[in-house]
């Protein structure tokens, strides 16, 4: 690997040198056992996919670390889950396509995905009116922009698009038809603000991020975060939020789900919580946003109940289960974060809001209740505390009450909003979180399934729906003209 310029890498090989690789590789036991009954799927070698192809293995020398074992890695074999976490040294694994090992295509139609659309629709009391796409890699498709026109069509107000960005990095054309369609925000995946954290779009990221500025296309960025591996980043991908404040909306954690078969040393190895996040953030911001800056999911119901009750109708109400995720904002200040607890006292205004939501359900006057919340705001706020410039009490007042989404557009200008979600794996399934789940999929046969219902369970859920839906590779290349491997993204990295 000489000229090598991170230290994550992903070698892509054939099943027959996937068993030679272990052979030569010394591995600690637990891995060893866990790969006794591995076998080759496929003598061919695949098309280049990311980093590496290894072409043939003849040796591995390490560099000596003085370790028992050289190696920081990953064996990718879990059969059931397609997935692996990625390590921060060297990375093995046997499938280079999720399609192609799982034998089939899963690519709704347009039409499909209107029928699934229309049951979001006919939910009630409050009908859906927001979709995420997501994949496997949504901008693989070609039709994308009439996927989302059909969505906006359907009624749904916010389309939001996950992504790792790399086709909106190169195909500007593409992006814009995208974002003409209906595109609200990017969901885009950003592990890390280096190449050994986020080998994935590391070198894409910065101009996915101006591609967004000349569309005018919000982005919340997507870390997953992983003990050992990007963990001590925390702080400076919110400090890379902020230098990109003008596009950069949000900033969403997601602590790693582990996925697999995993011994319990290397469970606790890679896991990572949401109060683990919330105090490396304090720590990584020098105590810029401490910890009791943070609110559970559910507190912003009384948001909701106030909204209800002044204009009589229902709304969402966010009561997902408290341990499912976090959020804050943070807003700047010169060089410095200010989180919204440092001049603004939520608990005692959120408390407020409930009771004036209460007493409007009870028949006083929503007129006159409207006003006294707004005499009253002022108080729950510490005018010498706030950001320069920004006038927290009028923006508060027109979200509030007159529901001025123009207002929301100038918060999110002046803060980024950090949020924490973690979904669940078979370690730590809990059965009253999925009931009270916020995110759900949408899957042909008309059902709406709970997120960690979805993926923690994929032998009820996610596989069985989609090879049910699916189609065998062979068929989906006869109907596109396309090789699979023509999706291959190729990376040529940048010269230092």
């Amino acid at each position: 690997m000489k000229g090598a310029r991170h230290d994550l890498y992903k070698l892509y090989i054939s099943g027959q040198d996937l068993e030679k690789a272990i052979s030569i590789l010394r591995l600690k036991p637990a891995h060893l056992k866990k790969l006794e009954n591995l076998s080759p799927r496929r003598d061919t070698r695949p098309p280049r996919f990311g980093d590496l192809l290894v072409d043939e293995i003849k040796e591995i020398i390490p560099e000596s670390s003085g370790e028992e074992y050289d190696y920081v890695y990953d064996l990718e074999v879990d059969e059931q889950s397609h997935s692996f976490i990625a390590g921060d040294g060297i990375l093995v694994s046997n499938c280079f396509f999720f399609a192609e090992r799982a034998g089939y295509v899963y690519e709704p139609s347009v039409e499909e995905i209107r029928e699934m659309v229309r049951v979001l629709r006919s939910m009630r009391p409050v009908a859906g009116n927001a979709v995420q796409l997501t994949g496997g890699e949504p901008c693989l498709r070609d039709d994308l922009p009439e996927i989302v026109r059909v969505i906006k069509e359907e009624g749904v107000d916010f389309v939001q698009l996950n992504t790792n960005g790399i086709r909106l990095a190169r195909d500007f054309e593409f992006f814009r038809r995208v974002k003409e369609a209906g595109v609200s925000t990017l969901y885009l995946s950003f592990d890390g603000v280096s190449p050994k954290t986020n080998p994935k779009n590391h070198w894409e990221v910065p101009a996915v991020l101006d591609n967004a500025r000349r569309l005018g296309v919000g982005v919340v960025l997507v870390p997953t975060i992983i003990k050992t591996v990007n963990d001590h980043e925390l702080g400076e991908i919110i400090r890379f939020g902020f230098k990109n404040v003008d596009i950069v909306r949000s900033v969403n954690f997601q602590p790693v789900s582990l996925v697999g078969r995993m011994p319990r040393k290397e469970r606790e190895r890679f896991r990572i919580t949401i109060p683990d996040c919330i105090k490396l953030i304090e720590e990584q911001t020098g105590g810029e946003i401490p910890e009791e800056a943070w609110f559970p999911v559910p507190s912003c119901t009384p948001v909701t109940h106030l909204i209800e009750a002044i204009t009589g109708k229902p709304h969402y109400e966010l009561s997902t289960h408290f341990v499912c995720g976090a959020g804050t904002y943070v807003f700047k200040d010169g060089d410095r974060m200010i989180p919204i607890t440092g001049f603004v006292d939520v608990d005692g205004l959120l408390k407020y809001i409930q009771d004036v939501a209460d007493k409007i359900k009870s028949g006083a006057n929503k007129y006159i209740s409207a006003l006294k919340l707004l005499w009253k705001l002022g108080s729950f706020i510490d005018e010498s505390k706030a950001p320069s410039g920004l006038n927290i009490k009028r923006l508060l007042f027109k979200i509030f009450i007159r529901h001025d989404y123009s207002s929301v557009g100038e918060w999110h200008l002046r803060s980024l909003f950090l949020g924490m979600m973690h979904f669940q794996d078979k370690y730590n399934y809990d059965v009253e979180r999925v009931r009270r789940c916020c995110i759900h999929y949408l899957v042909p046969d008309g059902r709406i399934i709970p997120f960690c219902a979805f993926n923690v369970i994929p032998e009820i859920y996610r596989d069985a729906i989609q090879k049910k839906y699916g189609i065998p590779i062979e068929e989906w290349e006869r109907r596109t003209g396309r090789k699979l491997s023509e999706d291959v993204y190729r990376r040529v990295e940048p010269s230092e």
